[in-house]
């Protein structure tokens, strides 16, 4: 009998997609092969406090209460020791969205400790998690990205600086954060100070991006060396902006043509940048890729996702399932990746010889 993989899925976290976090680990968990794995679940609180499988659970099920575990006093906030030793995890699966958990935090952390994990490895995760590294990446490498600037401090923000380089409207946005968590769309200047100050909340860093008219398109990507790009599926917003409310809070907040109606061309032309973008960010497992294309077919990336939402109604599974991969299948291929990544770098020399 094939014994079963211990497989560790890491969720909550310190970020504003804690939420967003629960209900993919919600999918993962339910759509894990039981004969196949062995599950086990670790949490992390609103505070970055590792949880045990009880308060793991009760976190996944929302009814966990951070008065109900003792206030630790550490040095750092680790995974229990003898639980990883008990446990023995073959490997982790963190979808843990955003800063701490998407950012190669805890990519760095999984990797101290010499245990697989899925998706981008520590450079991967970080440069795709900050908006301004990744497009200056991208730039360098010669790929199609709108307009953008940066700004360091409220000093720096400058509404007149923003329209004469950008134009308007303009989206003012936290440069490492995802899920249009403290996203903004500015059309006048009214609203420029309350944006700005909401993006400063999140994150010492903002990226102010020119408007790009046209349609929303996503793809996903999965592999390492040689990874492949589903069929691209459209994001039709019904509000101003694909927003937080429009993703988890309005049922109807957006509509999604999975597959979107493409000329082919433009399927093998999105499909291409997508896996470009992915190589050019060293990006590994799994990664959404977000498209603008305008009225004259000219295509813009926008961002990547290196933990993509895998909530029932996230557009990675979804694009996946109409390529020819199923949830539980898809799943299975991240996992497999991870292996086969981890074992490929152990075989690297960490001592010299002669």
């Amino acid at each position: 009998m094939v014994a079963k993989i211990n497989v560790g899925i890491i969720f909550g976290g310190k970020s504003a997609e804690h939420e967003v976090s629960l209900q993919s680990a919600k999918n993962i968990l339910s759509a894990l092969d039981k004969q196949k794995y062995h599950i086990s679940l670790w949490g992390v609180n609103k505070k970055g406090q590792w949880l045990n499988e009880e308060e793991s659970l009760l976190l996944l099920e929302g009814s966990y209460k951070e008065s109900q575990i003792q206030s630790k006093q550490l040095f750092l906030n680790l995974p229990d020791n003898e639980r990883l030793a008990k446990e023995k995890v073959d490997v982790f699966f963190p979808v843990m969205h955003g800063p701490f958990g998407e950012d190669g935090t805890i990519q760095g952390l999984l990797k101290l400790a010499d245990i697989p994990f899925a998706g981008a490895g520590v450079l991967g995760s970080a440069v795709g998690m900050d908006k301004e590294i990744m497009k200056r990446l991208l730039q360098q490498a010669g790929l199609p990205i709108g307009k953008f600037l940066v700004w360091h401090c409220m000093e720096q923000a400058d509404f007149e600086t923003a329209v004469q380089q950008l134009g308007l409207p303009f989206f003012v946005k936290p440069a490492n954060l995802g899920s249009s968590v403290g996203v903004s769309k500015i059309k006048s200047k009214d609203g420029f100070s309350k944006a700005i100050n909401e993006a400063f909340a999140y994150d010492n860093k903002i990226i102010v991006e020119e408007n790009i008219n046209g349609r929303e398109i996503e793809c996903s990507v999965l592999g390492n060396e040689n990874p492949i790009a589903s069929l691209p599926g459209e994001v039709i917003p019904q509000h101003e902006f694909y927003s937080y409310e429009a993703k988890y809070l309005d049922d109807n907040g957006a509509f999604f043509q999975i597959p979107a109606p493409l000329p082919e061309d433009i399927i093998k032309s999105i499909q291409t940048l997508a896996i470009k973008t992915f190589q050019t960010l060293n990006c590994e497992g799994m990664g959404r890729v977000d498209f603008f294309l305008d009225g004259q077919n000219k295509i813009f990336i926008n961002e990547i996702n290196t933990i993509p939402g895998f909530t029932k109604i996230s557009m990675y599974p979804k694009l996946w399932e109409v390529s020819g991969i199923g949830y539980s299948q898809l799943i299975n291929t991240i996992i497999e990746l991870a292996l086969q990544r981890f074992h490929k770098e152990k075989r690297l020399k960490n001592s010299y010889t002669e």
